[in-house]
């Protein structure tokens, strides 16, 4: 708005009666001013910006501009910088540029053709290239700011979001697979107690302990830190497999892993086992980790009848949730009947350790 008393020069003419036609030149003012205003306003919003009346009145402005610099020169040629300045609050894009650039060379011709202003002709069509380019500039910057506020506070919804998702998933991978185990091992005990006393006491000792560990995973996996280790969700595996009555054969293959496919390999390999435990009524459970260079797959195979929803589709919600967490990583997770019977997982992930001296080495083939 201050830029408009560049129009009091204008106004001092008409006020000492300088100019000829003066009722002519005051309602060009007037409807100068109005039309300025009112362009300038809409320039904020968005909407109003970018629909046809502010196009209409642009339009309207720069005729009642070029009227008014041919019909009197002098003073009121510095209207043209002020319809460069509304002209840049409105426009947007490649053709803001070219139009500034005609804009001026219009001001310039005109500013030559008229005279009578103590400025030079380039000066005017500089003033008026300028006014627009750096109007332009400001508002877009105005307006990246605001719409990148608007994306930090979208990002830190979606950040809450995904984290109460990981919480939901570790919490049902943990209390599954840990309640899974108590209930297997508390119906060996109860089922030992009364012919061996001290293999029943085993296995209540083995609920102590994996309560234990429950509690400090839970404390992990509240704080977002928890890590696992593929070896040790094998070996309990094979202790929850024991238990129940499953027999349990592991088999690795290939270079060591990397810690994050073991964190994730780790999560495939305890969902298999509750979900083995709790729904397969299986007797054999077989566990094969496989890795290259490029690679690596743990294929997870038992022959009860796997995990079935309600709705009759196979997988339980753990399943699912792998599934994103492995898709999310670059891997994959299949799971479904196998082709001979029984139940088949399948993870497959990127293989990114560093390789280096013979720890690099493929290690021979192990049935543990």
């Amino acid at each position: 708005m201050p830029w408009l008393l560049l129009g009091l020069g204008a106004f001092s003419n008409l006020w000492q009666g300088e100019t000829s036609n003066p009722w002519v030149g005051g309602l060009g003012l007037f409807a100068f001013n109005t039309l300025y205003v009112s362009v300038v306003f809409r320039g904020f919003d968005r909407r109003k910006r970018e629909s046809t009346t502010s196009y209409v009145l642009l339009v309207a402005m720069g005729v009642v501009t070029f009227s008014l610099a041919i019909g009197y020169g002098g003073s009121w040629l510095l209207f043209f910088p002020l319809l460069s300045l509304a002209y840049g609050t409105i426009l947007r894009g490649r053709g803001l540029g070219w139009g500034l650039i005609a804009l001026a060379v219009c001001a310039s011709l005109v500013s030559l053709w008229r005279g009578g202003h103590s400025s030079e002709p380039w000066t005017i069509g500089y003033g008026t290239f300028i006014s627009g380019a750096v109007t332009a500039a400001i508002l877009t910057l105005s307006e990246t700011v605001a719409e990148l506020r608007a994306t930090r506070q979208e990002l830190a919804r979606s950040a809450v979001e995904q984290e109460r998702l990981r919480f939901s998933r570790d919490l049902h991978d943990l209390l599954g697979h840990t309640l899974s185990v108590i209930v297997v091992k508390s119906e060996a005990a109860r089922r030992l107690a009364p012919r061996d006393l001290d293999a029943a006491l085993e296995q209540v000792g083995d609920i102590e302990s994996v309560g234990r560990q429950a509690l400090t995973e839970i404390r992990e996996a509240v704080t977002g830190y928890r890590e696992g280790s593929l070896d040790t969700e094998l070996s309990r595996a094979r202790s929850a497999l024991t238990a129940a009555g499953i027999e349990p054969v592991i088999r690795r293959s290939g270079p060591p892993l990397t810690p994050q496919t073991e964190v994730l390999l780790g999560w495939v390999a305890r969902e298999a086992v509750t979900n083995a435990v709790r729904h397969s009524d299986a007797s054999r459970c077989e566990f094969a980790v496989r890795s290259t260079r490029d690679r690596v797959r743990l294929t997870v195979t038992d022959d009860g009848t796997g995990p079935v929803d309600p709705d009759g589709s196979v997988g339980g919600t753990g399943l699912k949730g792998l599934t994103e967490r492995l898709a999310a990583a670059g891997g994959s997770l299949e799971s479904g009947p196998g082709p001979k019977g029984g139940f088949v997982v399948v993870a497959e992930l990127p293989y990114e350790a560093e390789y280096g001296g013979q720890g690099a080495a493929a290690d021979p083939e192990c049935d543990c």
